[in-house]
Parts: structure tokens; C-alpha cells; sequence
């Protein structure tokens, strides 16, 4: 991801000069995955989840109940209050996916409260990824559907 990121191979995550990872934020002690800076620019926080779960073509998240996954939603959430940017990253990691949306029925309260921090400003990227032995690989833009 870090390494995409520097590559300009995100375009959504492009124009950044300074990336850190595992930096505390927020209100709940909480780490986020990547916090991206630059000049001029508001910081940009990114929260990744992998998506394995398929049903029908469909890659649904979470695939089980998460309290800790809740709490992350929450945390974007504020960062977008706070004037500054907050980006939920699906890296999809199952090939017969080709649209992401919320489990809806594994998880109904992180299903609603994703529909609304998408609504309050925080961004959801989706993106396919293959794994090998040298590491993930970002391969294409997916779609989100919050339905």
C-alpha cells in the first residue's frame, strides 16, 4: 500500500510528499494504517480493511461482528470534523470480487454507521490486490456500494 502510494499508483491518494504509518490519533486511542502529508494540503488519514468475503461476485466487509472496526468508523469520522481528510481503502483480496459493499447482514450497525460516515465527508476507495510471495500487488479500481 505504502509502496503504491509513493508510486502515484493511487490516484485518489496522489500528491502527498511525506507518509507515515501507525501513528495515534484520535479521541479512542486509536492507530491509523497511513497518515499522508504535504504542503499545502490537509492531512489525509487511510484506514485499511481487507476485503475476503465473497457472495455472488460481491466482496461484503466485515465478515464477522467488529466492535474495533466500529470504533475506526468513527475515528474517520472526526478527522473529517476536524477539517481534514479521512480515506476508508478496501484492498480486495479475493479475484472472483468485483464490487465491495457493507455486510449488512453480518454486521448491521458497522453497515449503518459506514453509510454515515460516507455521508459526513469520509471517502471510500476500493481496489483489487493479488497476493504472491513478494507481497500484494494493487491491480483495479473496484466500486463501493452502500446499499
Amino acid at each position: 500500500m505504502r509502496e503504491a502510494i509513493e508510486h502515484n499508483l493511487i490516484s485518489e491518494l496522489s500528491g502527498y510528499s511525506k507518509i507515515s504509518g501507525e501513528v495515534k490519533y484520535g479521541s479512542e486511542n486509536s492507530r491509523i494504517d497511513l497518515l499522508l502529508q504535504a504542503e499545502n494540503q490537509v492531512n489525509c488519514y487511510i484506514e485499511v480493511k481487507s476485503v475476503t468475503l465473497l457472495q455472488q461476485q460481491r466482496g461484503y466487509f466485515p465478515d464477522a461482528v467488529t466492535l474495533r472496526g466500529q470504533k475506526h468508523l468513527r475515528e474517520l469520522q472526526n478527522v473529517v470534523e476536524s477539517g481534514q481528510r479521512a480515506v476508508l481503502f478496501f484492498a480486495v483480496l479475493h479475484s472472483g470480487i468485483d464490487q465491495v459493499a457493507p455486510a449488512h447482514h453480518i454486521d448491521a450497525h458497522y453497515a449503518a454507521l459506514l453509510a454515515q460516515v460516507q455521508q459526513a465527508g469520509v471517502e471510500v476507495v476500493c481496489y483489487g490486490a493479488k497476493l504472491s510471495p513478494d507481497g500484494i500487488c494493487l491491480t483495479d479500481k473496484l466500486p463501493f456500494f452502500i446499499d
